[in-house]
């Protein structure tokens, strides 16, 4: 009996996420930003670069915030802010600090107010939470997407914008479900790992998916990126970017790329390939499904 009740339970909560899902008045990402969502390891070039052009190219203005990492590795001249001046990007400003209540001040969110880009450091995910969630810092991370800016950041910087807090438990990034659970939800309904193949957890998205099916798992890769604009992302870099859709669990659902041995309860979508956030739908580009099935 108690089987039958969990399992009409999961049947109720999967129900509301495919409600939400199909409500075009409801996009899973920014209406009118966007973000750039890294999954760790080397930021490559064309990352940065589209980071770089969706906050203005030269006439960027970027907050860097370094506040997932340890205090003893937040330095001015850390080695992001110089890509960024690599890059042409003359204004970049580093914004932190571990006490919500400064980050809840007027003066604090001044800089965020004119900038047209933020780049999360990586780190541990949990210590931006602590800062940050509830903060009138929180409010003017989305009013930049609201104007139309930026919001980039890797490892411990990607799975922050999720909805959920994957990894952040303040024992250790091996506990996946801990003492912090909620993400600045820039992107909804969703939870998003990050070094999915270089740290062998590809598999830990799909089982804790199976205890929440209201919310769509997104792996990424090191050196791989997602782009998300409104209910679309696309993927950039050199590695790949895992799809975890409780829809998908038994196992029957073919790949939407047709790659041999791709097929199962999650899949993996390359650079070029995009997502319908919407619908959970894979979009690949005609040419790629040709190639897929020679």
């Amino acid at each position: 009996m108690k089987k039958i009740i969990n399992l009409f339970i999961a049947l109720l909560v999967l129900g509301s996420a495919n409600v939400f899902a199909q409500n075009p008045a409801n996009p899973i990402g920014p209406e009118k930003g966007s973000l750039v969502i890294v999954g760790g390891g080397n930021v490559g070039p064309e990352i940065w670069a589209r980071f770089v052009e969706l906050a203005g190219g030269a006439n960027a203005n970027i907050i860097y915030v370094p506040t997932a990492g340890d205090d003893s590795t937040i330095v001015k001249n850390d080695k992001t802010i110089k890509k960024l001046q690599e890059l042409g990007v003359k204004s970049v400003t580093t914004l932190h600090t571990r006490d919500p209540k400064v980050a809840n001040t007027e003066k604090f969110v001044e800089p965020i107010r004119q900038a047209t880009g933020i780049w999360f450091e990586g780190g541990r995910q949990w210590k931006i939470a602590d800062a940050y969630l509830g903060t009138l810092t929180q409010k003017e991370f989305k009013a930049l997407l609201d104007r139309g800016g930026v919001i980039g950041g890797t490892s411990a910087g990607a799975t922050i914008q999720g909805s959920y807090l994957f990894r952040g438990d303040t024992k250790g990034n091996t506990v996946l479900v801990g003492d912090h659970v909620k993400g600045l939800d820039f992107i909804h309904n969703v939870a998003i790992d990050q070094h999915i193949l270089k740290r062998n957890r590809q598999f830990d998205l799909l089982s804790f998916i199976k205890t929440r099916p209201d919310l769509l798992g997104i792996g990424i890769d090191e050196s791989t990126a997602i782009v998300v604009h409104q209910n679309t992302f696309e993927v950039l870099g050199v590695s790949y970017v895992a799809i975890y859709d409780a829809n998908n669990f038994a196992g029957t659902t073919k790949n939407p790329a047709g790659d041999s041995g791709n097929n199962g309860p999650f899949y993996y979508l390359k650079k070029g390939e995009k997502f319908d956030l919407l619908n959970r739908k894979a979009l690949i580009p005609k040419a790629s499904t040709k190639t897929a099935s020679n």
